[in-house]
């Protein structure tokens, strides 16, 4: 395991370098003499941020930084590495800027610190929300992920939590840990099954491909979604088994049917970037924006009335039937055997 060197400030403003083996940083600490930690931000799945001082500028940023034991995996050492030069590719005022290090003592990420909630959090405190807000939203995505898809970048990640509502009204994407460029080769982790999060994830991405533009434009779809009607799609599904498996074989349910309040051009919109073959998608994100900018002049296609929601039983339920059929066989054939001696 690769040494975390740290400087650690003691009372008095006094500091000693602190050589770290497995310890997580903690507020006080100087990371690579630079970034000083002031507190922890929150857990990612791979990762903390950390709200720190940039000792160059003065300013403040977010210090993202990779679980130690995740360090040892070259996988995700390199996965880590792509966010980073990623970070330097794109440069749009709706995406979190990636702040410059010449050189570093260990894997981290320091970002801009923006004052504000994530889209998951606003959403905890009202759901649905107001039309105008939902669509202002989608459009900054939207610009967004017209930028990235002009540099071949795909997000394949979108979710409320990695969309951050600055206190401005400006929004930021962050968290492009799974983010690739159309040429890039694919990572795996050692243990992961897929990339995305289910309940925002394409169905090719569910089938396990790589996705393109159009796996982005799906997941932003899944937001509006939740944004206008305050569900995500298939919530109506009784596990994780069937939320994935309905995303291949049916569709949601018609937003209107959960928000009567929706005009059907807004249902439309939403429908048409969550249509399960990407070709009938969207083709671009300027397209899904200018639908967003002038709804009024989206005419409906009836997609609504050709949806087909499908209600699939519970995983374990059907685990537990195979089960029970399984226990169940071996006396059915001792009987059949008794009734053979019989004859």
């Amino acid at each position: 395991m690769r040494t975390v060197r740290l400087r650690r400030e003691l009372p008095g403003g006094t500091g000693v370098e602190v050589t770290s083996l497995s310890a997580e940083p903690q507020p006080g600490d100087v990371v690579d003499g630079r970034f000083a930690i002031l507190e922890l931000i929150g857990h990612g799945g791979m990762a903390s941020v950390y709200k720190a001082t940039d000792g160059a500028t003065g300013g403040l940023v977010a210090l993202k930084i990779p679980f130690v034991q995740l360090e040892r995996d070259s996988v995700f050492r390199e996965r880590f590495q792509r966010e980073i030069e990623l970070g330097r590719i794109l440069n749009h005022p709706a995406i979190i800027r990636i702040v410059p290090v010449e050189r570093s003592s260990r894997v981290y990420l320091p970002m801009e610190f923006v004052e504000g909630q994530t889209l998951w959090d606003r959403m905890r405190h009202e759901r649905p929300l107001p039309v105008d807000e939902a669509l202002c939203i989608a459009r900054q995505i939207c610009d967004a992920l017209e930028h990235m898809q002009e540099h071949s970048v795909f997000h394949r990640d979108l979710k409320p939590t990695n969309i951050m509502l600055c206190r401005d009204g400006s929004v930021r994407i962050m968290d492009f840990g799974v983010a690739i460029t159309a040429t890039a080769r694919r990572l795996t982790l050692a243990g992961a099954k897929g990339i995305g999060t289910p309940e925002y994830m394409a169905p090719e991405q569910v089938n396990g491909r790589r996705g393109d533009h159009r796996a982005d434009i799906y997941s932003l779809g899944a937001i509006l979604y939740e944004m206008t009607t305050g569900q995500r799609p298939y919530d109506e599904q009784p596990d994780m088994y069937s939320v994935i498996k309905a995303r291949l074989v049916g569709d949601p349910v018609a937003p209107r049917a959960l928000n009567p309040s929706l005009s059907p051009a807004v249902e439309e919109i939403v429908l048409h970037a969550l249509a399960r073959d990407p070709g009938d998608r969207y083709r671009s994100a300027a397209d899904l924006k200018a639908d967003l900018e002038c709804p009024n002049r989206v005419v409906p296609t009836g997609r609504a009335g050709r949806l087909r929601p499908v209600k699939l039983r519970s995983q374990a339920w059907v685990v537990a039937g195979f089960i029970l059929g399984a226990l169940a066989a071996p006396v059915l054939l001792f009987f059949l055997f008794l009734r053979l001696l019989r004859h």
